[in-house]
């Protein structure tokens, strides 16, 4: 039977999952940008794929309770990928929150309501929360399970905590692994899974403008200094998600996927120093 691929974010992960996972099911493709999002959906109906479209602005409860009802619409809503979001070099510190933060939240509080038994979703989370400095157990209890709309009034999740877009950033998606993780219960309850990703550096036109920005040369050194020594690829991102959406990963829910080439192992081991310089994956 044929179910309803979600994929929220039509940059080059949301593109590549989209490709590689959406054959013979519907598409519904979402993002803020009305231009991208139908120029990437009339590329993949010219390939054969069966995409519908909708904008949405995350930051929004509103409209993406708009979202999951038109994907309800379309049918059973088996997978999501949620991979919108901004990066440091895009975005102020509030924007970052607005949409990386509350963002998540608010999709995966209302997809929960919406994905079928046997469904499984995917949150693309960074590297860049496994970077920063753990949190008390209590802040991540309170980011973790407040209500989507009450996320953005907690003290620790102002605009004000934050140095800069990149602190914001990593703050953001130390979240969304936590949302994940928390989510994964109710979810759970549905007959679903929910798990997150966190990529490395990749070679999305987000990675690429990191990479020419002032945190351009401590990127470039995570990469030299990792395993894989290359940068990532969207492919690399819709491999992973590809798994995590499938049967073959029906024991795996509320966990977070790092595939970043090796970097955060290579630093949490002393063996990559940056010499103090710090940059958002």
């Amino acid at each position: 039977m044929t179910g309803v691929l979600a994929v929220v974010g039509v940059g080059g992960m949301g593109q590549a999952i989209a490709r590689r996972l959406g054959s013979g099911d519907r598409i519904l493709l979402a993002d803020f940008n009305r231009d991208s999002l139908e120029t990437t959906a009339t590329r993949l109906r010219g390939d054969g794929f069966d995409v519908t479209t909708h904008v949405v602005d995350v930051s929004s409860l509103d409209s993406v309770h708009e979202l999951a009802v038109a994907a309800a619409a379309l049918g059973s809503v088996t997978r999501l990928a949620h991979t919108a979001g901004l990066s440091p070099v895009q975005a102020s510190v509030e924007a970052i929150l607005a949409v990386d933060l509350v963002g998540v939240a608010h999709v995966l509080a209302e997809f929960e309501h919406v994905i079928a038994p046997g469904g499984a979703g995917v949150v693309i989370a960074s590297m860049g929360g496994h970077m920063m400095q753990p949190l008390p157990p209590e802040q991540e209890v309170r980011l973790a399970r407040t209500p989507s709309d009450q996320i953005a009034r907690l003290p620790l999740a102002a605009a004000d905590q934050f140095d800069n877009g990149g602190s914001a950033y990593s703050f953001a998606k130390r979240a969304n692994a936590l949302r994940v993780r928390a989510a994964s219960v109710a979810w759970g309850k549905k007959g679903a899974r929910i798990n997150s990703i966190s990529p490395g550096v990749i070679a999305t036109p987000m990675g690429l403008a990191e990479l020419d920005s002032p945190t351009g040369g401590a990127m470039r050194a995570m990469i030299d200094g990792s395993a894989a020594r290359r940068l990532g690829t969207p492919e690399d991102i819709a491999t992973a998600a590809g798994f995590l959406l499938s049967p073959a990963a029906g024991f795996i829910s509320g966990t977070d996927l790092l595939v970043d080439g090796g970097v955060v192992g290579a630093l949490t081991t002393g063996q990559l120093d940056l010499g103090g310089i710090t940059a958002a994956g």
